[in-house]
């Protein structure tokens, strides 16, 4: 049995459902809008598990899963090494978005990076502790930062409404995602001219870890012409 992890709810999951189904496999629920389990036609030996788009990561991870879809945005933050445990397979199509470093509108001063770096440092002197960021995207927004030289910050978790943590004295800036710049707006943020962390989109990706025999990886090479992938990996 093939295993394939989609998103429970939501828009990433009716997308899902559009995406198999325009080519020739039905994914839903097996029972009411609060079951969990999937159910399969159009494409025999394949299992669907209905799971949040951010455990999907780590069940692909763990190997539990053989097939998953979520934000590339989630397997990057979530997996340390993720070119060692996951393979892409295939970009869907939906769920762009950009996960951006967004400041105050009311710091005219500051539109790159190495303005922010400067406000960071005359942050600490002056408040004596670090300029807070908050986002939920810890590892990706760390790496970004570090590769560009932006020192004496602190990262603050953010599980929702991140743009709302400015306007409430929580943090001075935020990492997060967007796709219109409509909520960033909203709340006076803007984004640092140089500021793109990651550029996210759904994307079909396969478990290394997983039991690829007693037929798994058969019935993926069997999947492969239609769904649009190299089933090697």
């Amino acid at each position: 049995m093939l295993k394939l992890g989609i998103p429970s709810k939501g828009r990433l999951m009716s997308q899902c459902l559009d995406w198999f189904g325009a080519r020739g496999i039905t994914l839903g629920r097996a029972g009411t809008e609060r079951d969990y389990a999937g159910a399969v036609a159009g494409a025999e030996g394949l299992e669907l598990v209905l799971l949040s788009a951010g455990e999907i990561p780590r069940e692909l991870a763990a190997g539990r899963i053989h097939l998953g879809v979520t934000g590339s945005d989630l397997v990057r933050d979530r997996l340390a090494d993720w070119p060692a445990q996951v393979a892409e397979l295939a970009a869907l199509g939906f769920g762009q978005a950009d996960l951006v470093i967004a400041v105050p509108m009311a710091w005219p001063d500051v539109d790159t990076l190495d303005d922010l770096d400067a406000v960071a440092a005359a942050f600490r002197r002056n408040h004596g502790f670090r300029l807070r960021i908050a986002t939920k995207y810890h590892r990706l927004v760390r790496d970004f930062l570090t590769r560009h030289g932006v020192a004496d910050y602190q990262l603050v978790d953010s599980q929702g409404a991140t743009e709302g943590t400015v306007r409430n004295l929580t943090a001075e800036a935020i990492a997060d995602i967007t796709s219109t710049g409509e909520t960033l707006r909203a709340n006076h943020l803007k984004p640092l001219a140089d500021g793109l962390v990651h550029r996210s989109q759904a994307m079909l990706y396969a478990a290394r870890a997983a039991d690829w025999e007693n037929g798994a990886r058969a019935r993926l090479a069997g999947l492969a012409p239609r769904l649009g992938f190299d089933p090697v990996f």
